[in-house]
């Protein structure tokens, strides 16, 4: 009960019009993901990553199992179990009292996931990959992260296409919304989807206008961290884009984000403090 209530205030926060944004740190346990794939594959090495994070201040960390970067290679469900349950059950022991996001698009995962002490869903499909995932949100009562993607994560840079990228988000998530309500799910969070199946034009056209998304009551959720979007305008490697990454930050939180999903929580952790303070003078 005790604990329920730590994760009933936690989860409210994120919700509350009136908090501070939050941090999200990414915690890839896969071998292939764009940025850090490879690096917290065995329970030393994330858990190690967990308690840095959480000493840095992070609120919440993404458990990821399947690489979703551009071209990634499809994995089995039982592989993507195999390796995302046993990170969840090793964090929740040591660390009870920390929020767990898990990044699945699979109904059957996410179940799993909740039933091993995750605690938001966080589908990088918006339901579409798997028919199951809005029941199963709506059946565990979970906060649901719903993010637009053009494609599939084999497919979704090969030439992605919009007569008008800002519109057509938002329209998908209209109407997203729509089913998770049917279905019974009533807190959301929306992430437009920068870096899936998008050009970097299309990514800073998002950015531009990501207040718009504010007009659908949900909060939102901005994922930047060290993508190309950064290394293709500056011409660098994502090695070296964390000076960028924290610029697009800045810039999302001034236009309505309410959540930063980061590889560098210290950083992201300084621009909200930065950024907080200038609101409060």
């Amino acid at each position: 009960m005790v604990q329920d209530t730590i994760f009933y205030q936690k989860i409210k926060r994120i919700f509350d019009r009136n908090s501070s944004p939050l941090v999200m740190g990414i915690l890839n346990v896969t071998p292939d993901s764009f940025f850090d794939g490879g690096k917290f594959t065995t329970e030393e090495a994330w858990m190690e990553q967990t308690r840095q994070m959480i000493n840095l201040g992070v609120d919440l960390v993404d458990i990821g199992a399947y690489s979703s970067r551009p071209g990634a290679k499809d994995i089995s469900e039982q592989e993507e179990l195999d390796r995302v349950l046993p990170a969840i059950l090793s964090i929740r022991k040591e660390f009870p009292d920390l929020l767990i996001s898990v990044d699945t698009f699979r109904a059957n995962v996410a179940e799993k996931s909740i039933e091993a002490g995750g605690h938001i869903i966080n589908d990088i499909s918006g339901g579409t990959f798997d028919p199951n995932m809005f029941s199963t949100v709506s059946k565990w009562k979970v906060p649901y992260v719903l993010m637009h993607i053009q494609g599939t994560p084999q497919t979704m840079q090969l030439d992605p296409q919009y007569a008008d990228v800002v519109n057509e988000v938002f329209s998908f998530f209209e109407e997203r919304l729509n089913e998770l309500k049917k279905a019974g799910v009533d807190r959301v969070i929306l992430d437009p989807g920068f870096g899936f199946g998008k050009t970097v034009q299309h990514n800073y056209q998002l950015l531009k206008h990501l207040e718009k998304f504010k007009q659908l009551g949900c909060p939102i959720l901005a994922g930047l961290s060290r993508k190309s979007m950064v290394n293709k305008l500056l011409d660098i490697s994502n090695k070296d884009s964390l000076n960028g990454t924290s610029i697009l930050n800045s810039y999302a939180l001034q236009n309505g984000a309410n959540i930063l999903r980061v590889h560098d929580v210290k950083e992201a952790k300084e621009v909200i403090r930065i950024y907080e303070y200038i609101k409060s003078i």
